[in-house]
This record gives structure tokens, C-alpha cells and sequence, in this order.
């Protein structure tokens, strides 16, 4: 095996979920390593801020309005993609929703809206694109990887939010699942896990006693800044983790422990 490098130029990543949090640094990242980048969600307003940051460091980037639970959408973003840069051989699918609150007073709709983002969202995203790999060569070649976001409400329980965490769960064993499908197709599934961390989504829980009270209960007792998945997040997309597929990987600086 040659040395490690994280370089990702000549790669062409499609990130859902790009619009904000953590899908929003995973787009920056991404092109400052040097990958073409397609950043991908709802909301369109927000991507053109995305890409013009990234044009402004030198990188290169397209904003493609997806719904993740819709199958035709994430075939246009997909098509749309391979208009502007060519055939993607790299996806993030980071999208997702959070509905907090009681199993006891969980709405069937917010439960499904939370399901058909956070488990069929990932599962769309990640089929079209191995479709797509495996069409164009780059499974023949080695070079696929998806990569899913999970989280650690998937393996360790918190309250008030039972179908976050369902789905989660779900995510984690499909990236295996997956993985097992397309192993001897040349695609890499992983999954990331991330415990709390400063993003959009959170921000309002640390300023109340709930939140206060969760950030004590953590062995280093802080959450982690938003740049904390950086470093994997570059290499499972990088053509230095050909070996790594399957792996569920926490990240969460210590706070299940």
C-alpha cells in the first residue's frame, strides 16, 4: 500500500444535507481537499452560500435542491451532477430531521417524516449512487465510497427522541447490510457516528437545564466542535480507506463512556 494521503482531487462527492450543521463543513472540507463538490438539501438559498464560499477558497462547487425521502429527486440531483462535473464516485448522506419529544405524544406523521428522511433518505441516496458507480466503471476500479451519518442515539439511549434514534439505528446496520451487498462491487459503505456537537440542530439544547444536565453527564463534560469529524470523514472518502468498508465509526469524544 502506498503512504496515506487524504487528497481527494479527482474525486466528485455528492453531500446531502449541505445546506447547514455538520453537511455544511463536510461541503467545505470536502473541496478544500480537493474533490469537486455537489452540496445537496432543501434549501436552495442557503446552498449558493455554501458554493460561493467554497469558490471564494479555490474550490469548486454546485448547489442541487434535494428531498432525500423523494425518489426522483434524488435521481435529478444524481443527473444533475454528472451534467456539471461527471460520474460521482463519492457520497455523503448526511441529511436528516430531529422531532424531539415523548413516544407518549409522538404524532404517526412526525414519526414517518423522520423515518422517510433519516432511513429511506440515506438508502435512495446511497442506492442511486452505487447504481450509478457500477455503471460508470468506478466500482470495477476500487474507487467507490459512501459514507452514512448515524449518530450515537443509534446504539445508546436518550430521552425524548425514540424515532431519531430508531432511525439511526437503522442507518448503522444498513451501511453493513450494504456494505456485505456491494463488496465485490468496488463500493465502500461506512457509517460515521458522531456524538453532541456545536451544530444548528443542538444549539438551543445547551442553553437550557436539559442540555446542561446531558453535557454534565459526559465523561469530559463538552461538546465537540463542529470541525471533530474532519479527519475520518476525509479518509473513508479517500482512496487510502480501499480496505475499510463496513465499519461503524464513533466519534464522539468519550461521551458514552
Amino acid at each position: 500500500m502506498g503512504a496515506f494521503s487524504c487528497d481527494l482531487t479527482g474525486r466528485t462527492v455528492l453531500v446531502t444535507g449541505a445546506s447547514s450543521g455538520i453537511g455544511r463543513r463536510f461541503a467545505v472540507i470536502l473541496a478544500a481537499a480537493g474533490a469537486k463538490v455537489v452540496a445537496a438539501a432543501r434549501r436552495g438559498e442557503l446552498l449558493d452560500a455554501v458554493c460561493a464560499e467554497i469558490a471564494a477558497a479555490g474550490g469548486e462547487a454546485q448547489g442541487v435542491v434535494l428531498d432525500v425521502s423523494q425518489e426522483a429527486s434524488v435521481i435529478a440531483a444524481f443527473d444533475a451532477a454528472e451534467a456539471r462535473f461527471g460520474p460521482v464516485d463519492t457520497v455523503v448522506a448526511n441529511a436528516g430531521i430531529s422531532l424531539p419529544g415523548s413516544a407518549l405524544g409522538l404524532g404517526v406523521d412526525d414519526f414517518d417524516a423522520t423515518m422517510a428522511v433519516n432511513v429511506r433518505g440515506p438508502f435512495l441516496t446511497a442506492r442511486e449512487g452505487a447504481r450509478r458507480m457500477v455503471a460508470h466503471g468506478i466500482g470495477a476500479a476500487g474507487r467507490g465510497r459512501i459514507v452514512l451519518i448515524g449518530s450515537i442515539t443509534g446504539h445508546h439511549a436518550y430521552p425524548g427522541i425514540v424515532a431519531y434514534g430508531a432511525a439511526k439505528a437503522a442507518v448503522a446496520q444498513m451501511g453493513r447490510l450494504l456494505a456485505k451487498d456491494w463488496a465485490n462491487k468496488g463500493i465502500n459503505v461506512n457509517t460515521l457516528a458522531p456524538g453532541y456537537m456545536a451544530t444548528d440542530m443542538t444549539s438551543a439544547l445547551w442553553d437550557i437545564a436539559k442540555g446542561r444536565r446531558l453535557r454534565e453527564s459526559f465523561a469530559r463534560r463538552r461538546i465537540m466542535p463542529i470541525d471533530a469529524l474532519d479527519p475520518m470523514l476525509l479518509y473513508l472518502c479517500s482512496d487510502a480507506s480501499a480496505p475499510v468498508t463496513g465499519g461503524v465509526f464513533t466519534i464522539d469524544d468519550g461521551q458514552t463512556l
